[in-house]
């Protein structure tokens, strides 16, 4: 307060003036300190929310399935079509399940590989150094870790200790899609060549001619 010129109106506009350069200068500075911490929570949790999204969907490709085969076969398109070819069948007549399992597979380690923990990196890891050996991968392992650290991240309660949820495996992926297109291609064709009929038809009836209109002999020369 000794600072504050009473004594005359140009020294308290002056003072008056500093004071709210000062205060205007603090929350300034305030205003750009929160603003900037607000911009790096943002970040973060865009990059968490898009970690999670990925390890959530690495978590579904690999513990997808309780039942069935539950490991990975790593045998490729042109070993099967080998195989096809030394048993004497047709050339890639087999079904292409695993193999889309296994690209499916991969697809999700790398992943992992990329946004995984510590351990979860070191599980993927062994699992692709499995697949490229041509050895038979089970998941199960890295699955409960996706798990556990997804509902941590989460804020979730752990899983309960007493409950035997059964051994987890790749997600079996879903084989109607073609079946489906080659449906709705049948159900057009199907479609378009009774419209082609009822056209038809209907052409043929609007040309009947009517017996009381003139005909060709009728008309004057």
């Amino acid at each position: 307060m000794r600072s504050i010129d009473f004594g005359s109106w140009q020294g308290l506009i002056a003072t008056v003036v500093g004071l709210a350069l000062v205060t205007l200068i603090g929350v300034g500075i305030r205003l750009l300190i929160m603003f900037t911490i607000q911009q790096r929570r943002e970040r973060l949790n865009r990059q968490i929310n898009e970690r999670l999204r990925t390890l959530i969907a690495a978590y579904k490709t690999l513990g997808g399935s309780f039942t069935g085969n539950l490991a990975v076969d790593p045998t490729h398109l042109r070993d099967l079509r080998r195989r096809d070819r030394e048993s004497g069948g047709e050339d890639g007549g087999g079904s292409d399940r695993p193999r889309r399992i296994r690209d499916a597979v991969e697809a999700a380690l790398s992943d992992i590989i990329l946004l995984g923990t510590e351990d979860q990196v070191r599980l993927a890891e062994r699992a692709a150094r499995e697949l490229v050996a041509g050895r038979p991968v089970h998941t199960h392992d890295l699955v409960v870790s996706l798990r556990d650290f997804i509902r941590e991240a989460l804020d979730l309660a752990p899983i309960p200790a007493d409950l035997a949820i059964p051994v987890q495996g790749p997600a079996r992926p879903s084989g109607t899609g073609g079946r489906g297109k080659g449906e709705g291609g049948a159900k057009a064709g199907r479609q378009g060549g009774g419209d082609g009929m009822g056209g038809g038809m209907g052409l043929g009836v609007g040309m009947v001619r009517d017996p009381d209109a003139p005909g060709p002999a009728d008309l004057p020369p």
